[in-house]
Order: structure tokens, then sequence, then C-alpha cells
């Protein structure tokens, strides 16, 4: 596995750069900035982004957009954001687009360097790591137990939407048709409430609320 880290605190950025040498992850490139995060990912076009969301000049948002603008240019490039806060609206976008992995983590909440690596390949294979405290404040609305209403197969559809696998993947991992998919996914939205305003990101949503049950 090749990985880029972009991470403007040198100490943690080697840190980070040293668990993966020692896990056997290569970092081809290990940057401070945005700007540099973006020339480095089509130069090595690696299979993970490592990304601080606060980044210079201003140190607000620019990692979380330039980490947008690194899945332009590499499609469906695998993004874990490793951060001290939740930025909400970049993580929506971030988290809604495209179908490669995604991760979101809160660095203070990071106790396990297996954990860490764990959620390293799953992002990197496709799939998603997000940590409840993102999840929290991603949704900002309650439900009571919007899960309980889902099928047997919507559950496992659902799960797989979780993993960060296409519709048609999904079919061939359980068998069916790209149809009935499809048809499983329609229902889990209206079950769980996402329509209207939110077509762009109901694929998005329901996975947050799989993951924080």
């Amino acid at each position: 596995m090749r990985v880029v880290i972009a991470e403007d605190a040198v100490l943690l950025r080697a840190g980070v750069q040293r668990l993966l040498a020692d896990d056997g992850i290569e970092t081809v490139a290990a940057v401070g900035s945005g700007d540099e995060l973006l020339a480095a990912v089509p130069e090595h076009e690696p299979d993970l982004a490592i990304v601080d969301v606060r980044m210079p000049p201003t140190f607000t948002d620019e990692g979380l957009r330039a980490a947008l603008r690194a899945r332009e240019i590499v499609r469906n490039l695998p993004v874990l954001v490793l951060s001290q806060y939740v930025e909400e609206t970049y993580a929506i976008e971030l988290l809604s687009g495209g179908t490669g992995g995604v991760g979101y983590l809160l660095k203070e909440r990071v106790s396990d360097v297996t954990d860490f690596l764990d959620a390293v390949r799953r992002v990197a294979a496709g799939g998603t790591a997000v940590d409840p405290e993102v999840i929290s404040q991603v949704m900002a609305r309650g439900r009571n137990n919007p899960l309980a209403s889902l099928t047997g197969r919507e559950g496992d559809v659902l799960e797989l939407m979780a993993q960060g696998l296409s519709n048609s993947a999904i079919a061939d991992r359980l068998v069916v048709s790209h149809g009935a998919v499809e048809k499983h996914i329609g229902n889990i939205f209206a079950k769980l409430g996402l329509d209207g305003s939110l077509e762009e990101h109901r694929r998005v949503r329901a996975v947050l609320t799989y993951l924080e049950r």
C-alpha cells in the first residue's frame, strides 16, 4: 500500500509515517499543506491519502477542501481524515462523494494503534471508518431506532453500503439482481425518511444511521 500524508504538525506527521512503516505501509509523500497534497496526489497516485482538516494558511478547513479536490484529480481516491474537530459541511460532502473508501477519525479519540491501522487498511480497500462522534454531529437530528423497520435483507444491503460497496458489488455479494439491490436501497431510503431535500446525501446518511446504531 502506498500512502500520502497531509499534516502540518511535523511531529504528528512523522509519527503517523513511522506507524505505517512499522506495519509495512509505504509513505510516498508527507506534506504540510493542501497545495502540496494536490501536487503529490497526481504525481504518486497513492492508494490512500491521510489528511488533516486544518492546514495552512488559515488553519480552518483547507485540508478537507484539498481532500475533496484530490478525489476529483484521482477518481475515488480513498481518503482518511484525521482531525481534531468535525467540519460538518465538508464532512458530508466528503462522505457522500464518489465510491472510494472514506474515513473520518478524531485524533483525540484514536487510542489504539491496531484500530487505527485497521481503519487505514479498511478505507484503502474501499470501506468506511467513521468516528461515532462525527456521526452524531453530522446526523444532528433525532430518530427513534430508525433501523427497526428494515427487513433482514435490507439490513444486509445497508451493512454492505456501509463497507463502501457499489450496487453491483452488493448484488454480487448477495447473489441477487442489480434491480433487486436498487429496490432494497429505495426501501431503505424511504423507511429512514431520506428523501426530498436530502436527495444528494441519502446514501451517506443511510450509512451514517447504520454506523451510529
